[in-house]
């Protein structure tokens, strides 16, 4: 789950929890938002220690990683 869906989640359940006044046979709303807002906090804090950890990696090398030697043929001609 990426950033965007967490957002998403977080807004949908908000507004099921704090903004609607509708009731529905056998199902309460406002739990419904409460769990939806969990789990897009669940989802941001996921995202943050799976990818933020990663970001922070910095690889840096010292040396050339293949070493080539070049070797001059002074028995051929130049092309003209």
């Amino acid at each position: 789950m990426g950033i965007g869906m967490s957002i998403f989640l977080l807004a949908v359940g908000a507004i099921l929890t704090f903004a609607l006044d509708a009731s529905v046979g056998g199902v309460n709303l406002d739990v419904v938002g409460w769990i939806l807002m969990a789990a897009g906090v669940l989802g941001l804090i996921m995202f943050t220690v799976v990818w933020g950890g990663r970001r922070r990696q910095v690889v840096t090398t010292t040396e050339p990683v293949e070493y080539r030697r070049v070797e001059e043929r002074r028995d051929v001609a130049p092309p003209l």
